[in-house]
């Protein structure tokens, strides 16, 4: 495959030398966006969207246009997985995702297996070819899973979840079956983002959103050693060709030093960790993504500039002075009420102070 027009991103995630700081935005494509709503209106769900991969391309590339974005990532959800394995996913408007057959006991587990990609997922390979064949090598396409755990929760809970009571009942009560749950779950993640690099992904994230509910020893046993998995087993390539590979988790701060030593590329954090910190205790093992608290958009254009320099400014302080192995982002994704003229001024502004 050939390198992007931009590949900053690529770059940085190399830790190699940048103009300026790559940056994208965890959901870029959003509802924030008025042609992203008008897309939706017209498919007449969330879902009907995702499964097509004409209209998934299209709210891939959306915020493309509008803003100088160094990425663009494949549309979809991270529960894609689990509704191919049987367990029904609907949406309920104001509720979120909802699955119709929970897994609730051993039996439940065991009858679980790892969805066909090109026939079960077909759509979203088809999408990811789609997207890559209309992005005419601009930038690199990221392809991304939710984590083992993360997609544990909703299968178990049935759902979102206030306090997570059924699956850490279950792993409490019987953790071997919430271990073949997650066993599986990681065969499938594997052999996912495989066929996304297959269909053209040049960059893969697993998105732990979960993992920050659990308790330091819960957390060691039931989240990290299934993403060192991931990121131990997933046939990357090597050298330049390398497929990255991006570890992203709410509440993973206090794990840092064990997810840099995992093998993976980036590790995505959230804004409650300094970048100085951060980067001064993944001691350039590892690219760093993130951080900035996803509501310094609620502040004005000023405002979000101001907060993008200090995010760069710890980065590079915990870096010996240097900015490489930084790809901007959030701390986690854009929020439906936030406006299109405040993350044009966070992209433009990562660009232009990054480049001094």
């Amino acid at each position: 495959m050939t390198d992007p027009k931009n590949d900053r991103f690529l770059r940085a995630l190399r830790r190699e030398p940048v103009d300026r700081t790559p940056v994208w935005l965890m959901r870029q494509a959003g509802r924030y966006l008025p042609e992203y709503r008008a897309t939706r209106a017209q498919a007449g769900s969330f879902l009907a969207m995702a499964k097509a991969p004409e209209l998934a391309c299209e709210v891939t590339l959306q915020p493309l246009r509008r803003f100088p974005l160094d990425a663009a990532i494949l549309f979809s959800d991270i529960l894609t997985v689990p509704d191919a394995m049987g367990l029904g996913l609907y949406f309920v408007e104001g509720e979120g995702p909802k699955f119709e057959r929970p897994v609730r006991s051993a039996a439940d587990v065991a009858r679980l297996a790892v969805p066909d990609m090109e026939t079960d997922l077909r759509y979203v390979m088809d999408a990811v070819r789609v997207i890559r064949r209309e992005l005419d090598g601009a930038v690199p396409l990221i392809g991304f899973s939710g984590s083992p755990w993360t997609l544990a929760c909703y299968m178990v809970e049935g759902g979102g979840s206030d306090n997570f009571a059924k699956i850490k009942a279950m792993a409490l009560n019987e953790p071997q079956a919430l271990h073949r749950l997650l066993s599986v779950n990681t065969d499938a993640v594997i052999a996912y983002l495989s066929a996304q690099r297959a269909a053209g992904a040049q960059a893969l994230q697993v998105f732990d959103t979960w993992g920050g509910v659990l308790s330091p020893a819960m957390y060691r046993e039931f989240s990290l050693p299934y993403l060192a998995r991931i990121a131990r087993e997933l046939a990357r390539g090597e050298g330049a060709a390398r497929t990255p590979l991006i570890l992203f988790g709410k509440g993973n701060a206090p794990y840092l030093e064990e997810l840099a030593a995992s093998g993976a590329e980036g590790i995505g954090v959230d804004w409650l960790v300094e970048l100085s910190e951060a980067a001064r205790r993944a001691q350039g093992k590892v690219a760093l993504q993130g951080n900035l608290d996803p509501a310094a958009l609620y502040g004005s254009p000023d405002a979000v500039r101001a907060q993008v320099r200090a995010a760069l400014d710890s980065y590079a302080a915990g870096n010996g002075g240097s900015r490489e192995g930084h790809v901007f982002n959030l701390g986690h994704g854009l929020s439906p009420d936030m406006q299109p003229e405040h993350v044009a001024a966070l992209v433009d502004e990562v660009h232009a102070y990054s480049a001094r």
